[in-house]
């Protein structure tokens, strides 16, 4: 979903959330907007608690408001740009590459600040294969410079 709040339209029924407060407040959100509730169905799109994710060290002092005062009681923030592309890549599917590469083309992305934030607030607090996720990036950057030098979208 934060891909949308950037322009992209890729179709996706789930809105990724972060589990930043208390376990409680957590359950109660899922219990209200989850999979399978009334909300869901009404409105065709359902909150999704991601219980591990990858991010970069300080993307809490990075975080902006989305539609404030738009709810009464749910205060809703996204993750700059290069934050979300970066939680892409331990899962690194498909849908993940293409969506950092719309985000690299629409920003568009300073690569300096990119690798740099990788490899200073992601890399250092990667679980497992810490070669193949630096493959992954790498393969990013280099997909990433192609199309810019070639100018394809």
């Amino acid at each position: 979903m934060v891909t949308e709040c950037y322009g992209n339209l890729r179709a996706t029924n789930d809105f990724d959330v972060l589990d930043v407060a208390p376990k409680r407040m957590s359950a109660r959100l899922a219990e209200i907007a989850g999979r399978g509730t009334e909300v869901a169905r009404k409105h065709r799109l359902y909150i999704d608690i991601v219980g591990v994710a990858s991010v970069p060290y300080e993307y809490e002092s990075r975080l902006t408001d989305f539609c404030p005062g738009t709810f009464e009681r749910l205060h809703l923030r996204i993750m700059d740009p290069y934050d979300v592309a970066l939680s892409k890549l331990s899962r690194n599917l498909d849908r993940d590459h293409d969506d950092v590469m719309y985000l690299a083309r629409t920003v568009p992305f300073d690569l300096d600040l990119f690798e740099g934030r990788y490899n200073e607030e992601l890399r250092p607090y990667l679980f497992g294969n810490k070669a193949e996720k630096d493959d992954w990036f790498q393969a990013w950057l280099e997909d990433i410079r192609d199309e810019r030098k070639t100018g394809l979208r």
